[in-house]
Order: C-alpha cells, then structure tokens, then sequence
C-alpha cells in the first residue's frame, strides 16, 4: 500500500488485515517507495493513491510495470476525486483499475479480491465519466493491428467493451465460455493488450464504440 497520508493507511491496513485471506504485507508514503516495496515484500496487489508530493501514482505504476514486467503485482489505484485525468493515466500505465476512497470497506475487500484474482475493477460512478474523457478526443483509424482479428473476434471485441462477461458473450455467440476465453486471449495479444480495461480504452479512442 503507497499513500501519502498515514492516517489512511493504518485505517486501511486495519480494514484488510480483519480478513482471514487477505493480509497488508507493507506500506510506502510516496511513489520513490514503490520498487524498493515490491522487491522486498513481493504483493499480489498494490494499493497505490494517484496523487502524492513527490512521485505520483502515475510514474510509480509505470516504474513498477517496467522494472517487473509479466511479475508486477497487479495495481489498484486509489483516489479522492469521482473522476481524475490522472487515473486514466494510471490504467494506460498498467493499473488494473481504480477505487474512491470512500468506498464501502467491503466493496474495497471485494475489488482487492478480484484483481488479484486477475479481473479488472472501476469505479461505477465514475465508468461512464472515465471512458467519455477518451470518446471526446478526436478517435483515430485503428491501425494494422486491428486488421489482424477475425470478423468473430471483432464482434466478441466489442460484446466484451460493451461489458458483457465471458458467459454472457458465450450465450449470445453460441460459444462455449471456453471458447471465448481463447478469442480474448488472442484479440488482447494481436491487439498488443494487456486486459479489458485497455481494451474498452482502445475501443473507444479508435471510435469503435
């Protein structure tokens, strides 16, 4: 966990280590902790809050993506505001999603949960808001790698931008669920992809939705 204010910490360390599966294994006041946190202590997950003095969440994701590669913990942004161009910036960096910080404290246990397990959390009052910020920018040709999926991956590209879930997908393609979790894995690497969150971002900057 990286946040500038101990206050926050030690109440969410509190909150986390109530749970029998889950456990605060390290804590960092600024983003200059985040390589040196990771090494040492080895996460599933980072809790990281976007702003801070010194080295914003922002830079410190991206270090923690680059210097760690496919062994990064997954990074759950924190943040105050409902929607901050800052956290777009985060998951383009390699957050896996974002939370406010008043979040119910079960909410939060739950979102943890889930992107350790590998999903992708936003927060819902800010989806909406987040992904309009990439929809008002001029949306661009999509390039060479679009050309390379199949006329059925695209649509399960876009069935899966719109939100439908691997089962979901599969009841309306006629698809086993299996079946769609191997046209996503190939749509994510022809698309050079790291998960649905950069998926729905791709979609919507290349004006596809």
């Amino acid at each position: 966990m990286i946040d500038d204010q101990a206050l926050f910490r030690s109440g969410l360390t509190l909150v986390i280590d109530s749970q029998p599966d889950l456990q605060v294994v390290g804590d960092g006041a600024d983003g200059s902790d985040a390589i040196d946190l990771v090494r040492r202590t080895t996460p599933d997950v980072v809790l990281m809050d976007v702003r801070m003095p010194d080295v914003d969440g922002v830079t410190a994701t991206r270090r923690v993506r680059e210097t760690f590669g496919d062994e990064a913990p997954k990074v759950l942004v924190l943040t105050t505001f409902d929607l901050d161009a800052a956290v777009a910036d985060a998951i383009d960096a390699g957050a896996s999603g974002f939370l406010l910080k008043d979040a119910e404290p079960e909410f939060l246990l739950g979102a943890i949960r889930a992107v350790a397990a590998g999903s992708q959390v936003v927060a819902a009052s800010a989806t909406k808001s987040l992904f309009e910020r990439f929809r008002s920018s001029q949306a661009r040709t999509p390039g060479q790698e679009y050309d390379q999926l199949t006329a059925r991956e695209r649509e399960i590209m876009l069935r899966a931008a719109g939100g439908m879930s691997n089962a979901e997908i599969a009841s309306a393609e006629y698809l086993s669920e299996a079946t769609v979790k191997t046209h996503m894995s190939r749509i994510l690497a022809k698309l050079q992809l790291r998960d649905r969150v950069q998926l729905v971002v791709y979609c919507y900057e290349h004006g596809l939705l």
